[in-house]
């Protein structure tokens, strides 16, 4: 019986090991969490002799909970399984394969929007918060982040109004990006053509008032000019 149950824990572990990938230490020493003949704490140690008598100890860490049942009927029970603290940087190499998690669930747009101010204090394990955010990737690190749903997409608008004919008001905002295909100008609520009427850079609009018919316009006191842009 003691060899079935190491054979069978030693394939608990390559299993674990082949899912995970380089989530595990790969190089030097884990020290024993307990040496004793069951795991008596959550994520201690379990004890199994071989066929030569020699004692090993099999444990957990990473991501990997054991839990020990002592009062089951016909003997002690320990259970490995998915769910955990990890305790260290964790990669799993997707690389010429599909990496996929089933049965997530679909959320009802018509009828899960009740909680639209979501916030980053919830947790996998308290399920705090309300709302939805987004998972994302870090490409500098590879670190998966979360992002708030109202935060994917930034948009901002100003509006300024001419003082004198001839004088461009100021069309400057922090947030403004360079880039034509996220920036709308309108005068007097009549839209202006990019990079002909105006140009843009990073948190700035010029205006570009002149040119040649039929693209010829000018700027009079009172002109109201409306930036509108996304991020």
């Amino acid at each position: 019986m003691k060899n079935n149950f190491l054979k069978l824990g030693l394939a608990l572990i390559a299993v674990m090991t082949f899912s995970l990938g380089n989530a595990q230490q790969t190089t030097g020493d884990v020290g024993a969490g307990e040496k004793v003949g069951q795991s008596s704490v959550l994520n201690g140690t379990i004890r199994v002799i071989d066929n030569k008598g020699t004692k090993k100890y099999l444990q957990v860490q990473n991501g990997i909970t054991l839990l020990t049942d002592a009062t089951p009927d016909g003997g002690i029970v320990s259970t490995w399984q998915l769910g955990g603290a990890l305790t260290d940087d964790t990669y799993i190499d997707a690389s010429g394969a599909i990496f996929a998690i089933d049965g997530l669930e679909l959320v009802d747009t018509a009828t899960d929007l009740a909680s639209t101010d979501a916030t980053d204090g919830s947790t996998a394990a308290t399920a705090t918060g309300s709302g939805w955010t987004v998972l994302v990737r870090d490409e500098a690190t590879g670190e998966t982040k979360k992002i708030l749903a109202t935060n994917l997409v930034a948009a901002g608008q100003l509006t300024a109004t001419a003082t004198a004919d001839g004088t461009a008001p100021a069309l400057a905002d922090g947030s403004i990006p360079a880039v034509y295909q996220k920036v709308w100008v309108y005068r007097n609520g009549a839209k202006l053509v990019a990079n002909l009427d105006y140009t843009v850079a990073a948190g700035v609009v010029t205006l570009v008032p002149g040119g040649a018919a039929p693209n010829d316009w000018a700027i009079y006191a009172d002109d109201v000019f409306e930036v509108q842009w996304v991020n």
